[in-house]
């Protein structure tokens, strides 16, 4: 059987090391190679994801980025999205995004663990796209939500 490889594309930008949780938690439940590469900012994301499927040969890859509050951060954020976007279209690979924006907690204490679980629960996220579909389609409907509670399913 061959080994899935996972990208993990993170940023220096970021005031939590995402990464960290997000490949902890890929390592504790799935046999996995990782490659990671860091660049500077969110919106230089999109290149390193790529170059993680094309060059390192990633079969599915996480790109982990902490936007600012600020409206321009706003913005950066939307770029690098679409980035990230036409870099899944190009290489025909999924590449799932897990921003954490600064401003979605209120203390730094907030900030670090909205961060660490909203990378971890995505980890799992790609464990069961690469190795049990049929898992994310039991949950299709649900309402799930990486780092909060879950909604749960809208009730007519």
């Amino acid at each position: 059987m061959t080994t899935i490889t996972i990208g993990i594309a993170d940023t220096t930008f970021a005031r939590v090391d995402m990464a960290e949780s997000a490949i902890s938690e890929l390592k504790r439940n799935a046999s996995v190679r990782i490659e990671r590469y860091t660049v500077p900012g969110i919106k230089d994301l999109p290149v390193a994801c790529k170059r993680l499927i094309e060059e390192r040969s990633c079969d599915i890859v996480m790109a982990l980025g902490m936007p600012g509050g600020d409206p321009k951060d706003k913005i950066c954020a939307h770029e690098a999205s679409q980035g990230i976007i036409m870099a899944q279209l190009m290489t025909n690979t999924h590449i799932i995004e897990v921003f954490v924006h600064e401003d979605e907690a209120a203390s730094d204490r907030e900030l670090a663990a909205l961060s660490e679980a909203r990378a971890m629960e995505h980890a799992l996220n790609v464990i069961k796209l690469i190795e049990k579909p049929e898992a994310l389609e039991r949950e299709a409907g649900t309402g799930q939500r990486q780092g909060y509670a879950d909604a749960g399913p809208a009730r007519p």
